[in-house]
């Protein structure tokens, strides 16, 4: 059944050990601050302008009217944990869930089920800034569903660059709006087959409590991850329509070490509210 009423809860993915951050580079010339966090994998710690990734997530997500967000962080002494327990927010209210192991975005999700309560929740990936209006877009969907960036998009107005489109997921729509198909990671055949300006999960989702049952369906992708795309083609199986928003803006992306000098300049100016 889809519930009418706007998610006011996200799960923030930021568990994920950041190994294409860590990897050494140079010549990118990096702030002292960012460069240790980079070189530590702790993307959503690296700093801008005075306040970590993170931080900007986090403010963007009240902008948009969500009062509650749980932090999916790795268990034990999570330095992303430490940090934000440590501060106190006034516009939200911080919750923390660990993943035991790295085991992919799903099993990311499972961790934050007692979060939900049974009621619909936003999920955004912790290493990506997505514009506040888009996150307001996706809580107020009807029942399960996702925004899908036009790639032109992605690649004009955010920081990702065309090669880098086939390192997400991408999909196709129904006549009806609703999801027909999601591929994560194409390859270059697949990618072709859905046109010249395919419409690309930047993992944007606002889920129903019927997604956690499918994720425990789930067997290991071929990379050995319980992956979110996966639950979404189960609920799809079961019959549910994944409602596709279509969005023409752009999400800053921090995955490598050089991105940062990007979404450093991006980030020029740009107010941290807590």
């Amino acid at each position: 059944m889809n519930l009418p009423f706007p998610a006011t809860g996200a799960v923030i993915l930021a568990a994920g050990r950041g190994s294409r951050m860590a990897r050494a580079d140079v010549g990118i010339g990096l702030e002292p601050g960012q460069a240790e966090a980079a070189a530590r994998g702790l993307k959503g710690l690296i700093p801008f302008h005075g306040h970590p990734f993170l931080a900007h997530v986090l403010s963007r997500v009240a902008d948009a009217g969500i009062l509650r967000v749980c932090l999916v962080v790795r268990p034990g002494a999570d330095p992303i944990r430490a940090y934000f327990e440590g501060r106190r927010w006034t516009r939200l209210a911080i919750e923390f869930a660990e993943q035991s192991h790295p085991l992919g975005s799903a099993h990311a999700l499972l961790a934050a089920e007692s979060f939900a309560g049974g009621e619909p929740v936003v999920v955004l990936n912790g290493d990506n800034l997505y514009p506040a209006e888009v996150i307001d877009r996706v809580r107020r969907l009807p029942g399960s569903g996702l925004m899908g960036f036009r790639a032109s998009a992605l690649t004009g107005q955010g920081n990702i660059p065309r090669s880098r489109v086939a390192a997400f997921a991408v999909l196709a729509t129904r006549p009806d709006g609703c999801l027909a198909t999601l591929v994560e990671k194409p390859d270059a055949r697949t990618l072709t087959a859905f046109g010249p300006d395919p419409l690309v999960s930047m993992t944007c989702w606002r889920f129903l409590p019927s997604v956690f049952a499918a994720c425990r369906t789930l067997v290991p992708s071929s990379r050995g991850e319980y992956e979110l795309p996966d639950a979404a083609t189960a609920l799809l199986e079961e019959g549910a329509c994944l409602r596709v928003e279509p969005v023409e803006a752009g999400v800053l992306d921090l995955t490598r070490p050089e991105d940062i000098p990007e979404v450093n300049r991006r980030l020029e100016g740009s107010e941290v509210l807590r």
